[in-house]
Parts: structure tokens; sequence; C-alpha cells
């Protein structure tokens, strides 16, 4: 376990800890799937306390941890999500864009990784999910992508996030298992797919 790991952990059972003690929800920023691999891995140790994640809409990568349960505690709390649109302001002089445009932009304000959670993209137009707080400083400073100046704005009311189906695929394997399915996807070794493994670069059902 490397210092990182540790450090994660640390700060886990910390929140635990604190709404345990306190009777009061606490929450993480956001988290990637290795990580939230490494709160699973904890489960039993943070038992006494309910947790959820959520990640601002349905089938979210990067989820935020909520300790406590209104059942636990008499009340509700949502969890500190804000969704941004970030559009171009001329969207027909607009560069085309991938998601890394938009993270490094996003990255580039100095903020930290666990305040973003996912970014969707919808033709030259993006969602941002981030922590509430962040919010005023990414509408405020974030004024270009790339070449082309863009205006943020809150959601209000957010649409349902259409994720695009899947590629479809036929192929013929040896094996069910994994990693020779991986292996044959991206037509790599089957030593090559066990390293994707190891460095946790692959997850079922995001475990």
């Amino acid at each position: 376990m490397d210092k990182e790991e540790q450090i994660l952990i640390k700060r886990l059972k910390d929140l635990s800890l604190k709404s345990y003690q306190n009777n009061m929800y606490t929450f993480s920023g956001f988290m990637s799937l290795p990580q939230q691999d490494i709160l699973y891995s904890v489960r039993s140790e943070l038992s006494y306390i309910p947790f959820e994640l959520y990640g601002g809409y349905k089938d979210s990568e990067r989820k935020i941890v909520r300790f406590g349960s209104e059942e636990l505690f008499g009340y509700a709390e949502d969890y500190p999500i804000v969704c941004l649109s970030i559009r171009p302001i001329i969207e027909k002089f607009a560069d085309t864009f991938s998601h890394r445009d938009f993270l490094g932009a996003i990255m580039n304000l100095g903020i930290e990784r666990n305040t973003i959670g996912d970014i969707v993209l919808e033709g030259k137009n993006a969602y941002l999910f981030c922590i509430n707080k962040i919010a005023p400083f990414i509408m405020e400073e974030l004024d270009k992508v790339k070449h082309t100046h863009v205006k943020c704005e809150v959601v209000k009311n957010l649409i349902p996030i259409v994720i695009k189906e899947p590629i479809e695929m036929e192929l013929v394997v040896s094996s069910a298992r994994i990693d020779v399915v991986i292996s044959k996807i991206y037509n790599i070794s089957r030593n090559q797919s066990l390293d994707l493994f190891k460095a946790k670069k692959v997850f079922i059902n995001g475990c």
C-alpha cells in the first residue's frame, strides 16, 4: 500500500468517525474508480456508519461518498454537487473539443482534482459536475478552452445525461476470462492485459 492510499484511507476513516460521533453527514471529494475500490476494501472497518456514493447523475464514474443516512439522523442532506454547462460563446467558430481539452482548461485554473467530477460532452458543449463551493470560481475564471472563448452557467434543471451506447463487437476468444477478452479487443498480449489490472486501469462493475 503506497502513501497516497494510506492518506485516503485515513481521510475516509476520519470522515466516517466524524459523521458517527456528531450525528451529521460528511462528504469526501470526488473519487476515481481506483479510490472507490480502496473505499470498498476497508468497508468492514466502516461498518458502524452507512455510506453511499453519487456523482451527480446516474452511472457517473467519479463519485462522492456521503457518510450517514436519513434513517440514522432523521433528516436528509443533498450531495454538495453542482452541474455547470460550458458552452462556446460563438459555436460556429468553436474548436472541436475532447474530454482532455475541457479537463486541461479546468485544471489549469489551479484547483484540486477531487473538486471535479465527470465531464460529459455534448457536441461542442460540456456538462461539468463539481463541488458547489468551487463552482463560482470556475464560472468566473474559465473563459477559454483551447482557442475558443466559452461561458459557464449553473444548470438548474438538469436533463438526464445520456451516455453514448457502447460499440457492439463480435469476437472469438479462447476463454471467457476478462484478460483474454481485453487482449482481443485492444490487440495486446495477455501479459499486457494483466498489467492493466495490476495498474488498476480495468474495473468490472466499478470494482
